[in-house]
């Protein structure tokens, strides 16, 4: 099984390889779009200079083979690695240089929910067209926000084959957790700045709806609110079958988490079963969300790769 998920997801990156990002966007007839703040956006025809402001929709783009279309970004961007060619208009203390932005004379900016709504207003005043996102909460809705985006840019074809293909792997990761024997308890830790007190992801966010989608509980999904810190006393009572370290790019490792004053009784930390994750598979909504689920199957259940 696990040799059939690496297939399906070789296949992916073959058939996007296979796009060529300076071919030109199909046509589209003129439409009108409602955007996530209830504006209505008019499309003359597919946009043809692009400026991203939050990295799902970066990724988004150069997914469906609309990466050629793209003449700017916000500072966060950095996939896929050719992004980092592409002019940065800012963002990275959530402000972006309006002058750089319409200087790019941009026939579209995609901004989201890490943008607010007096953000799109300053650029609509400056006569510029501003589609609004709202983060989508579930893959399907992930699914369908590539359709949305490929309509806005001529890239239709190529959105509806991606989605295939992604749908077509969640379904193959869906039965294998499905058929799973056990369903693991698991940490997934965001900041640990504080031992004592980390950062973790709660309901409604990605993060606990794929670790459900792979088979597994999520311990924070008791909490409060998206993301809150969870006590230690919580995490040993608890007792995680499984740590992951969403923070594994801010430097922490599972030898650190091992010699934390406590943690030596968690079941996970007994096993060996605490394991750097990169945080962007599951917190960005975009394609990539797949690879994150696919990577949490394996993970939480390594008897899968003995089912080929």
């Amino acid at each position: 099984m696990k040799v059939k998920l690496l297939l399906i997801g070789t296949l992916v990156l073959l058939l996007a390889a296979c796009t060529p990002l300076s071919a030109a966007p199909t046509s589209s007839p003129e439409m009108v779009l409602t955007d996530g703040l209830g504006r209505q956006v008019t499309f003359e025809g597919p946009a043809q200079r692009i400026v991203s402001l939050a990295p799902s929709i970066t990724e988004i783009l150069f997914s469906i083979g609309a990466g050629g279309q793209v003449v700017g970004r916000d500072e966060f961007s950095d996939y896929p690695p050719e992004v980092k060619d592409v002019a940065s208009v800012g963002g990275s203390m959530g402000d972006y240089t309006l002058e750089a932005i319409a200087a790019l004379e941009p026939d579209l900016i995609l901004a989201a929910e890490i943008n607010t709504p007096e953000q799109v207003k300053s650029m609509q005043d400056l006569g510029l067209r501003v589609y609004y996102l709202k983060n989508p909460v579930t893959l399907e809705g992930m699914f369908d926000q590539l359709i949305l985006v490929g309509s806005m840019v001529g890239r239709e074809d190529e959105a509806a084959a991606l989605k295939e293909d992604l749908v077509d792997r969640v379904q193959v990761a869906r039965e294998l957790a499905a058929n799973a024997p056990e369903k693991p308890l698991v940490f997934y830790e965001l900041d640990g700045s504080d031992p004592a007190k980390p950062w973790t992801a709660g309901q409604n966010t990605f993060i606990d709806t794929l670790i459900t989608e792979a088979g597994g509980i999520n311990i924070g999904g008791v909490l409060d609110g998206a993301y809150a810190q969870i006590s230690q006393e919580e995490i040993l009572l608890q007792n995680p079958d499984i740590i992951l370290l969403g923070d594994s790019a801010y430097g922490v490792t599972p030898e650190q988490v091992s010699a934390r004053p406590g943690w030596d009784s968690i079941k996970a930390v007994k096993l060996a079963h605490v394991y750097p994750f990169d945080d962007n598979l599951v917190s960005r909504p975009a394609p990539r969300l797949v690879d994150g689920l696919e990577q949490l199957v394996l993970l939480l259940h390594p008897e899968v790769e003995l089912q080929q």
